[in-house]
This record gives structure tokens, sequence and C-alpha cells, in this order.
């Protein structure tokens, strides 16, 4: 009876300890991996000062207790940005204004037209949309000669791989040289996107020119049953890129002109964990099958999950309310407050129902000119409808800022090469 009485005793001053808050919450460490079977044990804890429960989305809780999803602790590390990049947003971005008749941004030459915004600003998602537009911190040139894409069945695993060639080049916005524009500034940029491998595909792609307003891009496909390239239609930004689960929309998360999308809404800002300083090798060409991609969790159903280090960022919550042509009824997304660049996206049929998760994993590199820009190591976009996942995967081999190439470096005839090397 006297050691009855004594748990009983223990047990009743543990409660009123925790009632009390005399029971402090555990502070995490980076390297501690949080998972299913921990979660909701260590979701009052803390990392760097901030609960779990606050630092992950409601819908990254709902992946790690329903979907196998992993997240590895990283502290935080600070991210700079290109001198170039900063020095164009301070000589600049007080030439840029927003017209809300029109939804456009005028005065804008270069760097983030907009690298003030707070929750209190008028317009604020709008003008955070399109620092994202014009303004990637990639430099000038975005030269991927390789990339690969995953396709990924929750049962099968990998079901293939293909490799594709990505190259965009901005006439806008053009930094650390003498003039922002090179042409006759209508065109924002020119993008090349075509397969490599395997031959069933080879010199399948796009060529598409992003014009510097509201017009619908110009856009031509290489069909290779007639040897021919082919001009779309208008619509093609929201179509799906080959057999991926990605749109042209989904490229970096948000690749639409900000006035194709009628709404946005700016839903906060917080703190996420996120991959902002991505530690993984993404595509290891030396090795084979798994072991190629160390970045996906491919031995582990259901096949798709990252495996990277996530780190406390500080995010503008944004929802893009899609036009009823879409496919989507909403994307919400996740974008950096010190830079635009997205992160996550959580985004939703059009009967309003969860359909796809989309996580970046980003990291720094330095650009052929000696400065710093941003890239994504890996890009996942995983049809929970649908059950299958399309994962982007960088090579080594990706630049910023190469050399030798121009504005018409980048053309429908590099299409129509690239399909008969």
């Amino acid at each position: 009876m006297k050691t009855i009485t004594s748990v009983k005793s223990l047990t009743l001053a543990v409660g009123l300890m925790a009632g009390s808050g005399f029971l402090q919450a555990a502070e995490l460490s980076a390297g501690d991996t949080i998972n299913s079977g921990n979660l909701d044990q260590r979701l009052s804890d803390t990392f760097h000062g901030d609960s779990l429960d606050g630092l992950l989305t409601d819908l990254q809780k709902r992946l790690i207790r329903e979907e196998g999803l992993e997240i590895t602790l990283k502290d935080p590390e600070p991210i700079k940005l290109g001198e170039d990049y900063l020095e164009a947003t301070e000589q600049y971005s007080a030439s840029a204004t927003f017209n809300p008749d029109t939804r456009m941004m005028e005065g804008w030459q270069a760097g983030m037209p907009f690298p003030n915004v707070d929750e209190n600003t008028a317009y604020a998602a709008e003008k955070l949309i399109w620092n994202h537009h014009v303004a990637q911190p990639t430099k000038n040139f975005q030269d991927y000669p390789e990339f690969a894409y995953l396709f990924v069945d929750d049962e099968r695993g990998l079901e293939r791989t293909q490799e594709w060639v990505l190259r965009r080049y901005y006439m806008k916005g053009r930094l650390g040289e003498e003039s922002t524009v090179e042409g006759d500034g209508d065109v924002l940029w020119k993008q090349l996107l075509y397969a490599t491998y395997p031959a069933d595909i080879r010199g399948l792609g796009l060529f598409t020119v992003r014009y510097d307003s509201p017009k619908l891009d110009d856009s031509w496909a290489y069909i290779k049953s007639v040897r021919r390239t082919r001009r779309l239609s208008g619509g093609t930004w929201m179509d799906p890129i080959g057999g991926t689960d990605q749109l042209n929309d989904d490229i970096e998360i948000f690749n639409a002109h900000p006035t194709w999308y009628p709404e946005y809404k700016l839903l906060g800002k917080r703190k996420v964990l996120v991959v902002a300083n991505s530690q993984s090798t993404a595509w290891n060409e030396d090795a084979s099958g798994s072991a190629a991609f160390p970045i996906v969790d491919l031995d582990n159903a259901p096949y798709w999950n990252p495996k990277d280090q996530w780190e406390p960022r500080e995010v503008w919550v944004i929802e893009a309310v899609a036009p009823p042509e879409h496919p989507y009824s909403k994307k919400v997304m996740y974008m950096d407050a010190q830079f635009p660049r997205f992160y996550m996206a959580d985004v939703y049929d059009r009967k309003g129902e969860f359909w796809k998760w989309m996580n970046y994993n980003l990291r720094t590199i330095e650009t052929e000119d000696g400065d710093r820009g941003i890239v994504s190591n890996a890009g996942f976009t995983i049809d929970y409808q649908r059950r299958h996942a399309t994962i982007f995967v960088l090579a080594p081999s990706a630049k910023l800022n190469t050399d030798g190439f121009d504005g018409n470096s980048i053309s429908l005839r590099e299409l129509e090469q690239a399909a008969v090397r």
C-alpha cells in the first residue's frame, strides 16, 4: 500500500508540475530526426527557440504521420546573395511601382523591385509574386546541361529515369553589365527544355519565349514522328511537361506571368522547416541504382521522400488562386522572406481537395563570373491522388552565368539541332 501510495503521489506531482509549467520542453539539436514514431511526443520541443509544432506546416505533420516523411534537423545557416543582385536592388528598386488597375509592375530595371514588403504593405502578395517573376537570384543565365527526372510509383519504386537540358536566358533585368536589357525590351526570358535520354524521347522538348507583358508565351515543340517543330497554343503554360507530374506552371513551383492568376492572398509570415542549404549530393553519376540519387529515399516506400537536412527559415505564405481553366484551384506557396524563391507548395484540385505537394531543396553556388546564385538541388512534385511522383535532380554540371551565350543562343534552331545530335 505504501508503494502504491508513493506512485500515486509521484504521478500527481508530475501532473501538477506539468500543468504549472515546471517541466520545460526539450531543445532539439541538429541531427535529430522527426518521424512518425516520435512526432507527437516532440511537438512541444523547441529548435533554436521555436516550437517544433510551429515550425511544421499542417501538411508536413500529415506527411510525417501518414506518408513516411522524415525530417532531419540542421542548424540555420545565413544565405548570402550575389553582390550584383544586391547592388541592382539598391540602385533600381525605388523606381519600381505596382499599378493595381492593370496588376502590372512599372519602372523596374533589375534586382528585386519590391525589397521592403511587410504585412502592412498595400498589395503585398502581388508585389512578392512580381519579385519572384523578375528577380530570381540566378544571375542572367541558368545553364543546366544535364538534369534527371525520376518517375516514382509508391508501390513499385523507381520506374524510369530521363535526362533533360534546361537553359533559361534573361533578356531583361541583367546584372553586372552595362545595360540591364538585351534586345528590344519586349522579352523577359527565352528557355530551352528538351530530353536527351532515353533514345525514344531524345529531342522531345520546348522552346519558350516569355514576354515582359501579359501576352501569352510563344512556344514551339519538337515532334519526333515528323522531325519538325510545331507552334503551340498560348495555354501551354498550364499543360503537363511530357509524361511528368509537373505542369509548365510548376517549374521552380511557380512559372506563370503574375497576371495569369486572377488573385493572390498573403496568408502571413512565419518560420518553417525547409531545405535552404542542401547538404546532399543530388546525383552521383559514378553510382548506379538508388545510390545514384542519394537525395531521394528510393529504398523505402513510398520511395519518393526527400533525404536532406531541414532548417528553420522565415517565409511568406502566399495563396495563388488559379484561373477557372487551370487544373488547380489554388497553390499555397512558401517563399523565403529574404529572397524570392519558393521552397514548398500545397496544391489543390478544382474540388478544393489536396492533390500535390511540391518541395524544392535549394543551395547556393558560385556563378561562372565569381558571384553567387541559388539553384534547386532537387525538386519533388508528388501527386498523392495518383500515388506517383516526378523528381527533378540537378547534375553537378549545373552552371549560372556561363560565358559564350547570348539571347540568340537560345532559339528554335537550337531545339531542332538538339533533336538530331
